[in-house]
């Protein structure tokens, strides 16, 4: 085990006063701007079709066309409404959230760099 000298430590990055930089308290209240509501709103939407199943039977298994039920295609729902949240969350990343964490993480190689 080795010791890190005040000296070796003089460059290092203060990587708590990253985080309180305005930058990256606007990073992360965007990320968390997005992401809550959604988090909420697809948990409300599963929730719903768990009690749905459990307690109205009867409506859950009208049959829409065939064999195809209102059940089944509102569990299909819950795959598409993933795959859709997922898909925006990218989208939605790559242009709002990567160009911030792009000029937080160069910031840091610069004071890396400078060390």
């Amino acid at each position: 085990m080795t010791d890190h000298s005040p000296a070796d430590r003089a460059g290092a990055i203060d990587y708590i006063a990253v985080e309180e930089s305005p930058r990256f308290r606007e990073l992360k209240k965007t990320q968390r701007s997005f992401i809550f509501p959604l988090a909420a709103f697809f948990l409300i939407w599963y929730f719903v079709y768990v009690l749905l199943a459990a307690f109205a039977t009867d409506f859950m298994s009208q049959r829409v066309w065939g064999d195809i039920t209102v059940g089944l295609l509102m569990g299909l729902g819950q795959f598409v409404t993933t795959f859709a949240i997922t898909m925006g969350y990218v989208a939605f990343a790559n242009r709002k959230l990567d160009p911030i964490a792009t000029e937080v993480r160069e910031e840091l190689e610069k004071a890396e760099a400078g060390a």
